[in-house]
């Protein structure tokens, strides 16, 4: 047995507990048994492989490592493939197809001895493709058009769970006078991995760091226009934590989903407003400035953030910005008048 020491059944059923707070809560009941059965059904096949599997020689805490991986992306793809619109008798097709990249891919580069934070990426990759050619080959079977494949390919749970991530982070942005949450080393992240053992550091460091594990996996530009809506001291702690080697290992797997569940538990209702609501929103905090004074105060700002306000200051909104990020910055400018 390549790890025996491994206890894969009891791995996984503690994975889909887990799950089961985090997922969205429009689902309806159908749905969410979906996405839960199917990370307990991909942890549980992949634990079994890695723990007896003889041509495996992974130990127990890269198997629980790997079968951590599965079930993360099993979570976030089987979210996307129900958000999509495919018909239901293709979601299994569609999984099975991503659950197979992710194990295969995930072998090898472990078993190259990677970096972690490089196996990762590997596995992002491959992921992404997988999805891309499973919407494409319904496509090309006439099972969805060129309108739902695109929609399709724009899902992504893991994006959304970090913006709404930080907007619980920002919630918690007050400075700390105790010198103990301030995040100065990646040695406020060696904690335990056991679920009965929490991580015996401030919260708020354990949120920053999760936050930062997710922004590692997202396109850098949708990182940025998030950080910018933090504080410079909470920007600065996430940015600083992604450079940490083998981050998602040093937070542990019970820890990121019992964080991600904290987060979503406490997360404020209602925070995503409509087009509209964001327009007047942005024209209310322009209404005594002009074009001169707008530049300057956004003078720090990505062009994509000038141009959502300065279309508002027109009655007009710029939806090159994701709803939820411009969301967020009307709130942002609303809080600095």
């Amino acid at each position: 047995m390549s790890a025996p020491d491994f206890d894969f059944q009891s791995f996984a059923q503690d994975l889909a507990a887990q799950a089961q707070g985090l997922v969205p809560e429009e689902f309806n009941d159908e749905q969410k048994q979906y996405v839960v059965n199917t990370l307990g059904n991909f942890s549980m096949m992949a634990g079994q492989a890695l723990a007896q599997d003889p041509n495996l020689t992974f130990d127990a805490d890269t198997s629980k490592t790997i079968t951590q991986i599965i079930a993360e992306w099993s979570f976030h793809k089987s979210v996307d493939v129900i958000r999509s619109g495919i018909p239901r008798q293709y979601w299994d097709s569609v999984m099975q197809k991503i659950a197979y990249t992710i194990f295969e891919i995930a072998k090898q580069a472990f078993g190259q001895n990677l970096p972690s934070d490089q196996c990762l990426e590997l596995v992002e990759h491959h992921v992404k493709n997988a999805y891309a050619q499973a919407l494409q080959e319904l496509n090309q079977r006439g099972i969805i058009d060129e309108g739902l494949m695109e929609f399709a390919q724009s899902q992504s749970n893991m994006d959304k769970m970090a913006q709404e991530m930080q907007q619980q982070a920002q919630q918690n942005s007050q400075p700390s006078e105790n010198s103990d949450t301030q995040i100065s080393s990646d040695t406020d992240l060696n904690v335990q991995n056991s679920a009965n053992d929490f991580p015996k550091v401030d919260s708020k460091v354990l949120k920053l760091a999760t936050v930062a594990m997710l922004f590692k996996r997202m396109n850098q530009d949708k990182v940025q226009t998030i950080l910018n809506t933090f504080n410079d001291e909470d920007a600065q702690a996430v940015i600083k934590y992604m450079q940490i080697p083998d981050l998602t290992k040093k937070i542990g797997p019970y820890n990121a989903l019992r964080c991600l569940k904290e987060i979503k538990t406490n997360l404020p209702k209602n925070t995503d407003f409509t087009p509209s609501k964001i327009v007047n929103i942005i024209r209310k905090f322009t209404q005594n400035k002009n074009h001169k004074q707008l530049e300057t105060m956004l003078s720090g700002e990505r062009l994509e953030v000038k141009r959502l306000v300065f279309s508002a200051v027109e009655g007009e909104y710029y939806n090159k910005i994701p709803q939820k990020v411009a969301s967020i910055i009307a709130l942002h400018l609303k809080d600095s008048v």
